[in-house]
């Protein structure tokens, strides 16, 4: 099913013509406080050398994603400091205690005005999952109304695409942990999934022996 009803001659002020190069932002949520993992910022973990976020960002790049926007929140000081994250528009949340809710909602208040019609959401967490599985997911975008998300075996996970006339609603009803599950669940029929088990692990990194994952 073809998440994009609104294509065609009529689409609208914010419709891409067949021949323009979409710009596609990368929206990465790396605020949360990793609780679980003894309060140590998830954006802070070691990854083959480097801070996690790096390499998360690093991957949103080699998929074509482009700007780049990072919301941080625990310890943002200390991430602007130890991570090399040149070129991205780095964001500070102060509210990241209250869920990724608010995360999302900084990040995608920061797209407006740039000239992105979707942003690609990865979380931090999950470095399960590599370039090829983000640029699958971003190349199922179709239009600004498009609404795509990674699956493993069917079911929904990340990256999630929103096309931009969507992030308004968006905005409006993501409190808490939920996200964008609200508009996801009210929009079900609109989804496009993009099976991505095949090239990608989606698991999270959010206790002490999920840690072994980074070795």
């Amino acid at each position: 099913m073809s998440a994009d009803s609104h294509t065609g001659p009529h689409a609208g002020p914010h419709s891409d013509s067949p021949s323009a190069t979409p710009v596609i932002a990368g929206l990465l949520l790396a605020a949360g406080g990793g609780r679980r993992l003894g309060g140590r910022p998830k954006a802070l973990l070691p990854y083959r050398g480097r801070p996690l976020v790096e390499n998360a960002v690093r991957v949103l790049r080699e998929a074509g994603c482009g700007p780049v926007h990072v919301v941080l929140g625990a310890s943002a000081a200390e991430v602007r400091e130890r991570a090399d994250l040149a070129g991205c528009a780095v964001l500070d949340n102060p509210d990241w205690a209250e869920g990724m809710g608010s995360s999302l909602r900084v990040g995608l208040a920061s797209l407006a005005g740039t000239g992105a019609r979707a942003a690609l959401v990865c979380l931090v967490d999950q470095p399960g999952i590599g370039p090829a599985a983000v640029a699958r997911v971003r190349e199922a975008y179709r239009s600004p109304s498009s609404l795509v998300a990674a699956a493993y075996d069917g079911e929904r996970g990340h990256p999630v695409l929103f096309g931009a006339d969507r992030w308004a609603d968006i905005a409006a009803t993501a409190t808490g942990d939920k996200g964008a599950r609200v508009h996801l669940t009210r929009h079900s029929d609109e989804l496009v999934l993009v099976e991505c088990g095949d090239i990608a692990e989606a698991y999270d990194i959010d206790t002490p022996p999920d840690l072994a994952r980074l070795a």
